[in-house]
């Protein structure tokens, strides 16, 4: 389990220790690290799954990063983003500046939603 500084350093950096604090209170759970732990050794282990990025048979992909995330910075975003772009599905990349990986619980949320509400709507290639 993570404690309140954790949480506050890693999921909620761009939250005031306030509004962190009254997060990890409501959200925060214990869980297990089994994937963490399958993610970092993924190279390593012959039977974990590997994505086909090239594949086009798949549906549209919207990446979306908040430009304060610690825990996955908008580069790794946009490095995974850009493996997709050999495909001819549709990916995307947006990225909302100031937000953190708290990214839907953080003030001003609407943002975020609308402008995935309206993509998934009307799917499109943007910049990566």
């Amino acid at each position: 389990m993570l404690t309140e500084k954790q949480f506050h350093d890693i999921f909620a950096s761009a939250l005031s220790e306030e509004d962190s604090s009254k997060a990890y209170e409501r959200y925060a759970v214990p869980g297990s690290g089994r994937m963490v732990f399958q993610a970092a050794f993924a190279n390593f282990n012959p039977k974990a799954h590997k994505i086909n990025f090239a594949s086009g048979d798949r549906a549209p992909l919207l990446f979306i990063a908040g430009g304060a995330d610690v825990l996955v910075p908008p580069s790794l975003n946009q490095s995974n983003a850009k493996l997709y772009l050999e495909s001819k599905a549709i990916v995307a990349y947006k990225e909302f500046p100031g937000r953190c990986h708290f990214i839907c619980g953080q003030q001003g949320w609407e943002e975020v939603a609308d402008f995935a509400l309206e993509w998934a709507k009307s799917p499109r290639r943007t910049g990566i």
